[in-house]
């Protein structure tokens, strides 16, 4: 199950259905989408939300494949600002970590803190040796979140996104890398 998180200044709270609304509010816009896998639908449907929940995310989280969480400034720990996933490692997937944030949020370091907890939720809680994450290469603000973690870019290949095909960074860190960094524990 996926357990509460915080940070100094959020609250990750595990997904419900209850969730939806929210979600379907802020989740499609194009800044948030863009660099998301092609399995996003485009447009986002008016049901989207709840359909990702229903049939997707809270399964996922069931079958102990996934961790989600909702973004909650601690002032306001009823908005929901953004999520963040974990994914347990399988042979041909190299993601085990996704995010987005609400436009009118980013910029602010929330999502490096959102980022930090669940890193270190995957490596000390969960207990995986290494995570992996690929960025679409423009997807600028998103590659400063993972370098200020330690991440390095491990390779680079070419995928689809909901906005195209991009040049992609393969990004890694191992749980030796993430423990020792001189970093303060959330």
């Amino acid at each position: 199950m996926t357990p509460p998180l915080e940070t100094p200044r959020l609250l990750l709270l595990p997904l419900t259905i209850e969730d939806a609304p929210a979600i379907q509010r802020l989740f499609p816009q194009w800044e948030i989408v863009r660099y998301l896998n092609p399995r996003v639908p485009w447009p986002y449907p008016a049901d989207g939300a709840e359909t990702f929940l229903r049939d997707m995310a809270l399964p996922a989280i069931e079958r102990g494949d996934e961790w989600l969480w909702s973004l909650r400034l601690k002032p306001a720990p009823a908005e929901l600002v953004g999520l963040i996933h974990l994914l347990a490692p399988k042979d041909d997937e190299m993601d085990n970590r996704g995010f987005w944030i609400d436009p009118a949020h980013q910029g602010k370091g929330l999502m490096t803190e959102a980022a930090g907890a669940a890193t270190d939720f995957w490596f000390n809680t969960l207990g995986f040796a290494r995570l992996r994450t690929s960025k679409a290469a423009p997807n600028k603000a998103s590659s400063r979140v993972t370098e200020k973690q330690g991440m390095r870019c491990v390779g680079l290949t070419e995928r689809d996104y909901v906005g195209g095909r991009f040049a992609t960074e393969i990004w890694e860190i191992t749980r030796e890398e993430w423990n020792a960094r001189a970093q303060p524990r959330v």
